[in-house]
């Protein structure tokens, strides 16, 4: 039994790129609906949220000062930023969930870097990386209303 195959259009690898790249960005946005970031278990990929605020950078928390918040847990670099947030975590939490603030006023979560981060109007952004940022910073209050108007259906 001989086995040819019929010569038809040429097959085109940018569309189906595209629809890969679709497909994985709709799977991943699917499995990552939850209301918090996080690694293992642990919000933020274990960074500090305290310290964007009181240290103007991101740093490193520990599982010594931790504080469980939102079904996951948080690290802190210390016992004071642990009792700060668990006395207001309003005030410290990231906006959605620590999911990149662009990616959701896309319509979309994806995780961040913690040195891609903004504080505007006492509240904190994160975003993807640093280039997905400054995208971003195009326009921080159109993008703001945007995911914040994205938000509740991607946090179920």
């Amino acid at each position: 039994m001989k086995l040819s195959l019929a010569r038809g259009p040429r097959f085109a690898p940018r569309p189906l790129l595209f629809g890969l790249v679709a497909v994985t960005l709709l799977i991943y946005a699917a499995a990552a609906r939850a209301g918090v970031y996080s690694e293992d278990g642990v919000a933020l990929g274990g960074s500090d949220p305290v310290a964007y605020f009181t240290e103007g950078k991101p740093a490193a928390g520990s599982s010594d000062h931790s504080y469980d918040y939102d079904g996951v847990t948080w690290h802190f670099a210390s016992a004071a930023n642990r009792d700060a947030f668990a006395a207001d975590p309003g005030k410290y939490a990231p906006q959605y969930g620590g999911f990149c603030a662009w990616a959701v006023s896309q319509g979309y979560t994806a995780k961040t870097d913690p040195d891609a981060w903004r504080i505007v109007d006492g509240k904190l952004y994160l975003n993807y990386n640093r280039s997905v940022q400054r995208r971003w910073e195009g326009d921080i209050p159109g993008n703001i209303a945007k995911a914040d108007s994205n938000w509740p259906a991607l946090d179920d």
